[in-house]
């Protein structure tokens, strides 16, 4: 079975093995052990209570419980920032407008331009999404994302007013970003995964150095460049649409690297946490039906324990006031009978 948790020290060499798997373009997973290592002591402090705003990161893996036992495999990796940008800026672009115009000569032109921009400063990040490619199936992903929704309605008072999630832009075969090189190699005189690398391993200085400050024409770009802002990178297309689902909007923030959009959303009105629900849980006994023989549909359901979180899918009909659980579950979750569960249908169609 498989359920979500909250990160441990001893996954290291687990979640060290997934980043040397995830491409380029994904910032916030750098196959970097020592980088990991701290990160995950910042999440074990952010889940202990003792980190400060700015430092608070919660980090979760989806693990399988093979056949039941106590043996548990590390197969995805997610995460939240509290808060982005309090110690240090977080850099974006904005896709913004200049009008030019002459009445002199009767010329009157609108010019799609690029603005630095540090508008989402305190807003609270979802990020490090990574499924093992083996487990890419039978709704590992959306438990893996979705699990941070439900998260963050079960603690609502511990994250911003809004959420946005940076993804991956388009990259080719090669690791090689057209938008960076129709615009940030001139500025940077490096290539794209050693800028990658050198921002999720923390070192963004360069940023700020060398970046220019001034609205970058559309228009003066390669037509490649211009073709992959606000585009995703093709293994990020299942994540943007799931996002999107849940109330995410691309807003006209991209990436300064690879131009990848920024999706946003009111945290109120992201679907999965307006639509969760507490209700204690009933157990029953092992179901021998299949799940495609009866009119039960996929619920995403945690128990509320801050430390203790634990997430996972469950079948139930599409309507219940008491949530049932089989055993199994009921183990995985913590909870016993009566205990109180937050739940909400894995699909928004089918709330």
């Amino acid at each position: 079975m498989f359920f979500v948790r909250p990160i441990a020290r001893n996954d290291l060499p687990a979640v060290l093995a997934l980043s040397e798997r995830t491409g380029d373009g994904l910032t916030t997973l750098p196959a970097d052990r020592e980088q990991l290592a701290a990160r995950i002591e910042r999440s074990l402090a952010s889940f202990a209570g003792t980190s400060e705003k700015a430092a608070t990161t919660f980090m979760f893996v989806l693990v399988d419980r093979e056949g039941g036992g106590s043996e548990e495999r590390v197969v995805g990796i997610s995460a939240i920032e509290a808060a982005v940008g309090l110690t240090e800026p977080w850099y974006n672009y904005h896709v913004g407008t200049l009008v030019h115009a002459s009445r002199a000569l009767g010329v009157y032109t609108v010019a799609p331009t690029l603005f630095l921009s540090n508008d989402h400063t305190g807003h609270t990040e979802l990020c490090s999404l990574f499924l093992d490619q083996g487990y890419r199936r039978a709704r590992n992903g959306p438990l893996l994302s979705k699990a941070r929704l439900i998260f963050i309605a079960e603690f609502a008072d511990r994250f911003a007013p809004k959420l946005i999630a940076e993804l991956r832009g388009r990259v080719d075969a090669a690791g090689t970003s057209p938008f960076w090189e129709g615009l940030g190699r001139h500025f940077f005189a490096i290539d794209y995964r050693r800028a990658d690398y050198l921002t999720g391993t923390g070192q963004k200085s360069f940023i700020a150095e060398l970046m220019p400050r001034h609205p970058v024409y559309v228009k003066l770009l390669p037509e490649a460049a211009r073709a992959a802002i606000g585009e995703v990178h093709a293994d990020t297309l299942p994540a943007r649409a799931m996002l999107e689902q849940e109330g995410f909007r691309y807003e006209g923030y991209v990436d300064i690297f690879d131009a990848g959009p920024t999706v946003e959303c009111a945290t109120a009105n992201v679907d999965a946490v307006r639509r969760s629900g507490v209700m204690p849980c009933t157990l029953g006994e092992e179901d021998p039906v299949p799940d495609s023989l009866t009119d039960d549909i996929l619920w995403l359901v945690c128990n509320r324990r801050f430390e203790g979180f634990r997430a996972l899918l469950a079948a139930a009909p599409a309507r219940v006031d008491r949530f049932p659980l089989l055993p199994y579950a009921a183990e995985a979750l913590g909870v016993s009978e009566g205990d109180s569960v937050r739940a909400v249908a894995l699909s928004p169609r089918d709330r």
